[in-house]
């Protein structure tokens, strides 16, 4: 199932519960489909929700993104500006993540995130983190903190319940884009320009405990399948199945013909794999059929091949936490990714 969109869109988000998933565009429009099996996706609006570009969409109480700094909360029926907070960034938004019911986080162009109450719509949290554009963000449960990648090339630890940035680490050779926590909590996974994967270990987080050179390209988007595999999205246009630990590239799953991935995500029933693209498509694939796709072309493989699968290339054994690489490069300048535009939007139903 797919969609053509009039601009290249920038974010999708998944219903919490009915079969809707909106998309954000370059031009500050809010784009809402409504989805089933065996049909193409119907658009239901497009609303012109911002003067520039909308970075971010995602499904909560209130709040839009924009490069005016502020957060506009848009109704989901019709498309239509409920309420806005001005100046809510001094810089413009650039992603946004759900954390509770009733509490979102958004991080800006200098390195900024701030979380939102969206029942009183104020902040309740600031964190100075990073000295450049807040790239990609997640949020962990347990223990009450966000994880944050930069385009200065560090990943942080943000405490909400302390309001103190807890751990920071040092500077990568790379930026880093994505973000994921895998292996139960223990493992942190980031994906940057070069393709490679670094990993990093929970509470260990001044260097990298392992890098997989396994993408050609920019992995720019990542989800977490479980705590074994997760799905990267590549600037070669590639979406992937990826093992952590052992490290390695189980199958290509799908594609957009060579044109980057912008974004990935889940239906909230995970039977549907979305997907936007510079090619200005939203995809939805259906889950199973491309794991079931994927489980084929690996029996098929074991049985032309031998048994040797002990992968003596160095990657799949994980290092000491404690081992320094001694490397530190220097600050990336904002600005200088292809895939983002010079103005800034940030947007979320």
């Amino acid at each position: 199932m797919e969609a053509l969109h009039e601009e290249m869109p920038f974010d999708l988000a998944f219903h919490p519960s009915s079969p809707l998933v909106a998309t954000s565009l370059i031009t500050g429009e809010l784009y809402l489909f409504r989805y089933a099996a065996e049909s193409q996706p119907e658009r239901l609006f497009a609303a012109k929700s911002h003067k520039e570009s909308c970075r971010a969409v995602r499904f909560v109480e209130s709040g839009n993104g924009s490069a005016d700094c502020s957060i506009l909360a848009s109704d989901v029926e019709t498309g239509k500006p409920i309420a806005r907070l001005e100046d809510a960034h001094e810089n413009g938004i650039n992603r946004l993540v759900c954390l509770t019911e009733t509490t979102v986080a958004s991080g800006d162009d200098e390195g900024c995130i701030k979380v939102w109450d969206t029942r009183e719509r104020s902040c309740c949290n600031t964190f100075h983190c990073h000295e450049d554009y807040i790239s990609d963000m997640t949020y962990v449960s347990d223990s009450n903190q966000i994880l944050a990648t930069s385009g200065d090339g560090t990943l942080s630890v943000s405490n909400l319940r302390r309001n103190k940035v807890k751990s920071q680490s040092e500077f990568s050779e790379d930026e880093l884009l994505s973000v994921v926590v895998m292996k139960n909590g223990k493992k942190v996974v980031c994906g940057t320009p070069s393709g490679a994967l670094l990993l990093y270990s929970w509470g260990f987080f001044k260097d990298c405990s392992d890098r997989f050179l396994g993408h050609a390209q920019s992995v720019d988007t990542m989800l977490k399948l479980d705590e074994e595999t997760l799905i990267s999205g590549a600037s070669d246009g590639v979406i992937r199945l990826v093992g952590i630990l052992p490290n390695r590239i189980i199958q290509p799953l799908a594609e957009h013909s060579e044109y980057p991935i912008e974004a990935l995500a889940f239906s909230n029933d995970r039977n549907y794999l979305g997907s936007i693209s510079h090619d200005k498509m939203l995809k939805l694939w259906n889950l199973q059929d491309l794991l079931n796709r994927q489980q084929l072309v690996q029996d098929d493989k074991l049985g032309e091949q031998d048994s040797d699968d002990s992968d003596d290339d160095g990657m799949d054994v994980d290092m000491d936490p404690n081992s320094s690489k001694g490397s530190r490069s220097t600050k990336t300048s904002k600005g200088q990714s292809s895939d983002r535009p010079t103005s800034d939007f940030f947007a979320d139903l």
